[in-house]
């Protein structure tokens, strides 16, 4: 959650809003709203279904198979091409001119350490963000050290566009996604219920906080025009401050902040991968386990040769621009498995019901304002999956199918 686009988005989404500092702080709000939501479902649904999986195994169960396939095929394409994206960003760190050939080794490197396991993965993690985090502190203290003109963040959104902050919302929403890989891991820490709802509590709390100091800062000191053209903002606000030198460490945490975000990516699409595998969803092999660490090795060895050879192939911002799409249809089918849980269940708390309408509002919404072009790409690739399974299933005898309603 704490990536590379704490780094940039702030400069796209101020693209998208216009000259309105009041409209980027609107877009964050909507952002976290929808997140908020989103997390809310998934948290409760990972309590009860505590398997691998996230949106696709809570779909399977509380929807039927179809719904979950849906799910688990946009995380694990959309996924994919966001691993392959920030690994390019890291390599471009490392060797502007030729970024695959950096990210390819990273991909390597990363791909081993996830088949080691996840206790491993979140020691490793962990130390990535106190790097970012330290990075994030002295670059906003330098970068505020020469004084902020607050004057333009208060007031109405006034020069916004309803569209532009939706389109805002929806690349800073992105920011916020990473509490699902926290889903995805249900099966391998202790009592999932209250591990994981807290996790992504504090972890959305955190993240909140941490864009809106940073919306803040670079806004105070570079003003909207100079943020919107800006691909590292922070960067940009630190090099206009007492202390320019302090430049290169926003690099250095950009590109650090990255390799921690595919290390994490990488993990969630492995346990996906794994939970479809066991369901005939994908290839069975994709279902093994290492005997030593538990973790779905054949999954992440997969995923990790895919992401290879993309980062060497192609630039992806096609890619990219269709997993976008892929994400919300993802949280748009968790907030529908929510929704259709605490239907059934008299039990489950009153404000569940209402909590996952707006998600699943919320990620309609912005999908829809996303580029046209991106949306049709992302369901393309979607309806394809879709179409391909059908006829995959026609190969597998009623016997060997999972049991489930779809």
């Amino acid at each position: 959650m704490l990536g590379a686009g704490v780094f940039g988005a702030v400069g796209t989404a101020a693209a998208a809003v216009g000259p309105s500092a009041p409209g980027l702080f609107a877009a964050l709000a909507l952002a976290a709203l929808v997140a908020t939501c989103n997390a809310t479902s998934t948290a409760r649904l990972a309590g009860l279904h505590p398997l691998a999986g996230g949106a696709y195994a809570y779909g399977r169960r509380e929807l039927g198979q179809r719904w979950g396939f849906a799910a688990g095929w946009a995380f694990v394409v959309g996924k994919t091409a966001s691993c392959a994206a920030i690994a390019l960003v890291a390599g471009a760190a490392v060797w502007p001119e030729h970024p695959g050939v950096p990210a390819a080794v990273v991909v390597v490197l990363f791909t081993a350490l996830t088949c080691a396991g996840v206790q491993r993965t979140a020691r490793v993690t962990a130390v990535l963000v106190v790097v970012v985090l330290g990075v994030l502190a002295v670059s906003l203290g330098a970068a505020a050290g020469g004084g902020l003109d607050l004057s333009g963040l208060t007031g109405a959104t006034a020069g916004a566009a309803p569209l532009g902050v939706l389109q805002a919302a929806g690349l800073l929403f992105f920011a916020f996604a990473g509490y699902a890989r926290i889903a995805t891991l249900g099966e391998e820490v202790r009592d999932p219920e209250r591990t994981i709802g807290r996790a992504v509590a504090i972890a959305l709390a955190v993240v909140l906080v941490v864009y809106a100091a940073v919306v803040v800062v670079v806004l105070g000191v570079l003003g909207t025009t100079a943020t919107a053209a800006s691909t590292l903002p922070l960067r940009d606000a630190v090099a206009a401050g007492p202390a320019p030198q302090l430049a290169v460490l926003v690099t250095v945490g950009a590109a650090v902040a990255a390799l921690g975000s595919l290390l994490t990516v990488m993990t969630g699409v492995g346990r996906t991968a794994l939970a479809m595998a066991r369901d005939h969803e994908l290839p069975a092999p994709l279902a093994a386990t290492s005997p030593r660490s538990g973790a779905p090795a054949v999954a992440q060895l997969a995923v990790g040769a895919v992401v290879v050879a993309l980062v060497l192939t192609t630039d992806l911002r096609g890619a990219i621009a269709a997993s976008s799409t892929g994400v919300l249809v993802y949280y748009a089918v968790a907030n529908l498995a929510a929704w259709a849980r605490a239907g059934r269940d008299p039990q489950r708390r009153a404000w569940e019901r209402p909590v996952a309408g707006l998600g699943l509002l919320g990620c309609l919404v912005l999908v829809v304002a996303l580029p046209p072009a991106a949306v049709a790409a992302g369901l393309a690739v979607l309806a394809a999956g879709l179409a391909g399974r059908a006829l995959l299933r026609r190969g597998i005898s009623p016997r060997r199918r999972a049991p489930g309603r779809g």
